[in-house]
């Protein structure tokens, strides 16, 4: 099937209704929140019981202490992991509740 020249691919015309509806920076949150536990891995995420993004500060309930030590130590560190997966700023700390 030949394309004609007035079509786009897919994912350009989301990402373009994204920016248009200011939705881009939630779609991104959202896509933080579900990637956790790819991101950090099932070992963490097993230890996690809340996850929220509020004012771009990524609060996470942990229910273990020497575990919510070790990460408030790599804050930072954790802080460019997570956005630069999403190749961009989306968060500017991490809260460990």
């Amino acid at each position: 099937m030949k394309r004609s020249d007035n079509t786009e691919q897919l994912g350009k015309v989301i990402e373009r209704l994204l920016k248009a509806y200011r939705l881009e920076d939630k779609f991104n949150e959202a896509g933080l929140i579900n990637s956790w536990e790819k991101i950090l891995g099932k070992a963490i995420a097993n230890r996690t019981e809340k996850l929220y993004i509020r004012d771009r500060k990524l609060f996470v309930s942990l229910n273990s202490a020497s575990l919510r030590q070790e990460l408030s130590m790599a804050r930072s560190r954790l802080v460019e992991l997570l956005n630069e997966q999403f190749a961009g700023s989306i968060i500017d700390d991490v809260v460990f509740l």
